[in-house]
């Protein structure tokens, strides 16, 4: 089969979907240029330049690195009956897939679990409620912000505020709320800065999100503040540096932001799965 990119026949532009020519030098409808260029229709661009199938793969991923931390913990999994614990794997297969915190970052220099841990999740309501969570609010930031700059924004929260948890003396922790909690941020600041009943509306319903995952974290025991409070107010200052699509339209930094977060998150988990099955 060729390769769409080598046809001089018509193909979807990777941005925005509508049908080009392969050798127009710019998109006549979002202004790409050279939409029908071989690099683009690689794995890695053309997941960034489709938001749904960019969301559809980090919602499979956390789901595939859920199994696996389920298979690597063995008898170690915990089948309690609290339904917070049900299905949830063993400190030790987390351990091996990227848990992050000063237990691993200070005794292992495992610096890397700044970025997977975003990827893992202590039980099945753990990583159904962040997934709920994510595929609610990731299309809104797809569309406010574009692909790259929603990747970056996701990406760069989670490590943010996992540092911060880190710095903090946070020993052991996972989960994909510090960067829902970024994506969070980017959507505050999106709503107060672009004002008008549309933007009251956004910074009021996120809002109430925000204030939700506070007075959550203060209740239930547990629950990682440190890591919420940093993705939260990177995804604020993210927001205000990036730009939104309405004021700022993707520029060649935003695209090479969102490229290099995209391969180091896939360098970061292929070098977790391949040291937890490999070389432990």
């Amino acid at each position: 089969m060729n390769n769409p990119a080598s046809s001089k026949g018509p193909l979807l532009c990777p941005r925005c979907r509508k049908l080009v020519s392969a050798d127009e030098s710019r998109c006549p409808y979002c202004g790409l240029t050279a939409p029908g260029s071989r690099w683009r229709h690689g794995l890695g661009t053309s997941l960034l330049m489709d938001g749904n199938r960019l969301i559809r793969a980090i919602l499979v991923v956390n789901v595939v690195f859920y199994l696996l931390t389920l298979m690597l913990s063995g008898r170690g999994m915990h089948l309690s009956a609290n339904p917070l614990a049900f299905l949830a794997p063993s400190s030790r297969g987390l351990m091996a897939l990227g848990a992050t915190g000063t237990i691993p970052i200070d005794g292992y220099h495992r610096w890397w679990t700044l970025i997977a841990a975003s990827y893992l999740h202590g039980g099945l309501l753990h990583i159904l409620f962040n997934m709920l969570a994510f595929r609610q609010l990731a299309p809104f930031i797809v569309q406010t912000y574009g692909t790259h700059r929603m990747l970056a924004i996701y990406t760069l929260t989670g490590a943010a505020g996992f540092l911060l948890s880190y710095l903090a003396g946070v020993r052991f922790t996972i989960g994909a709320s510090a960067a829902i909690c970024g994506l969070i941020g980017a959507a505050l600041y999106y709503g107060k800065s672009r004002g008008g009943l549309y933007g009251q509306a956004v910074y009021r319903q996120v809002g109430g999100w925000a204030l939700f995952i506070i007075l959550f974290g203060f209740i239930v025991p547990g629950i990682n503040n440190w890591a919420h409070g940093g993705g939260m107010v990177t995804g604020i200052l993210l927001g205000l540096a990036l730009g939104y699509r309405e004021r700022k339209r993707e520029t060649a930094v935003h695209r090479w932001l969102g490229i290099l977060c995209f391969f180091s998150t896939l360098f970061v988990l292929v070098w977790a799965v391949f040291s937890a099955l490999v070389l432990r």
